[in-house]
Formats: structure tokens, C-alpha cells, sequence
């Protein structure tokens, strides 16, 4: 199995990739242990900045798509210009409804029943012949022991090909890193509001926006009280960190030249 490449963003190693790589990656995945896609933003990284534990996860999984466009920038300024957005909805998407993906047996863990009930009738309507095999709405609460070794069971029974996590950053970077030992042969992909995206629950924000990089913006709007510290700290600091990131790569260029 050969991994997409990777290049540092602000301190986090972001995979250069694309849609058609990850889902390839997933078709070829380890048998004897899980494959582990985490989706990354600048939330993402920050939040890895000021946390070891999220940060070794983060750094321990097989691929990290550049799911926010300041990433996608990043990546083009530093180390692949042609670098595209792997967005987590539309990853999820195409990891149901794509040819080569179809046979797949998919799990759902995340979310509310009734998002996972709202979920799945969107996925039956762009994928019909997805199969999912199971899903486990977690309470939202660390869990015991007992309880995880239970949702680990019911994943392994499933027989699923692929877990789709939505439990939200950090704490699914946190639980793939913890379990992957423990699901062989699965592919683990954290991808976050995906599930609230693709099942109506939130609206995602219009594609001028997410091109333009104002996706947060959006979602500002719409959850002011919620996001408010997270945009008004990350988003500035991130801008600081890229740019000395930049500076002192081209003084490193100039030195030896």
C-alpha cells in the first residue's frame, strides 16, 4: 500500500491527495489493522498545537485530507500547487455512491438516531445500492470500557468494509487512534458534520463561500454563540503561524543557495 506524500501545515502533516487517491487508499487497505483517514482544518491543526494527544493522533493517521481551503492554500504555496480540497461530506459521498466503491459495507458511528434515521434516507436517495451494515449513536459522554468493547463487536460482526466516524474533532481523532488496533482490515474515516451536512440537519454553507474561504464565515453566522471564540482566535493566529512558516522556509531556500 502506498500513502499519499505529506508536507507540514502550522505544525501538522497534511497528505497531499485528492478524492480518487483516498478512495483508492481505502480499497487497498492493511489487513491487519485499521486504516485511519482523518479530514483537517485550521481548527484541526490549532487544536493539534495546543494538544499532544490530538496532535499524536493526528500525526498517526494514514492519510490527513486538507479539508479546509486555507490547508488547500498552504499545501499550493509550499508544496503542490495543484492541490485540490478533499472535503469530508463530499468524501463521504463519493465513498458511497462512487463505481469502484459500491461493494463496500458501511458503518455509520456518530451522531443522534434520529440524525443517523435522516442520514441514511439521504444516502438510499444518491447511493441506492449502498450497503450499510450497522451504525451505533454513542451517548454523548465518555464511554466505559464495556461499552466500547461493544461497539467494537458490533462493528467486527458487521463485516464492514468502512466506518464512517461523525462523533466531531477531537474526539474522533482520539477514538480511531485509540481502537485501530482493534478493527482490522476496516477503514476508519472521521468526518466530522458530514452526517449533519448530508442529512439536512445543517446547511452547508454555498459554494462561492467554501471556494472563497469563507465556509467559517458561514457557519459563524449560523452558530455565533458556539463558534465565536474558535474563529476569532483560530483564524488570525493560523495567518500569523502560515506566514512565519513561509518566511522562514524562503530564508532556508536562500541560505543555500
Amino acid at each position: 500500500m502506498t500513502l499519499p506524500s505529506q508536507a507540514p501545515v502550522v505544525g501538522s502533516s497534511i497528505s497531499m491527495t485528492s478524492y480518487s487517491e483516498v478512495l483508492a487508499a481505502i480499497a487497498d487497505r492493511p489487513t491487519d489493522t485499521a486504516m485511519v483517514i482523518s479530514v483537517c482544518n485550521v481548527h484541526s491543526v490549532m487544536s493539534a498545537r495546543k494538544d499532544p494527544e490530538l496532535a499524536a493522533a493526528i500525526e498517526g493517521s494514514d492519510i490527513t485530507t486538507p479539508d479546509g481551503v486555507p490547508l488547500v492554500w498552504a499545501l499550493r504555496w509550499t508544496a503542490n500547487p495543484d492541490q485540490e480540497r478533499v472535503y469530508g461530506p463530499d468524501l463521504m459521498r463519493r465513498g458511497f455512491d462512487d463505481e469502484d466503491a459500491r461493494e463496500w459495507r458501511h458503518f455509520l458511528y456518530g451522531a443522534t438516531e434520529d440524525t443517523i434515521s435522516e442520514l441514511t434516507r439521504a444516502i438510499a436517495e444518491f447511493a441506492p445500492q449502498a450497503k450499510i451494515v450497522g451504525h451505533i449513536a454513542p451517548p454523548f459522554r465518555p464511554l466505559t470500557d464495556d461499552e466500547q468493547r461493544a461497539d467494537l463487536d458490533a462493528i467486527i460482526e458487521s463485516g464492514a468494509d468502512i466506518v464512517w466516524v461523525g462523533l466531531g474533532m477531537p474526539k474522533q481523532e482520539l477514538w480511531m487512534h485509540t481502537v485501530r488496533d482493534q478493527l482490522p482490515g476496516v477503514a476508519l474515516v472521521g468526518v466530522g458534520a458530514a452526517f449533519d451536512f448530508i442529512a439536512g440537519n445543517v446547511k452547508e454553507a454555498p459554494e462561492w463561500m467554501r471556494k472563497a474561504s469563507l465556509e467559517w464565515l458561514y457557519r459563524l453566522m449560523k452558530e455565533p454563540r458556539r463558534l465565536w471564540r474558535r474563529y476569532i482566535w483560530n483564524n488570525p493566529a493560523y495567518v500569523i503561524l502560515l506566514l512565519r512558516q513561509l518566511i522562514t522556509a524562503r530564508f532556508a531556500d536562500t541560505s543555500r543557495a
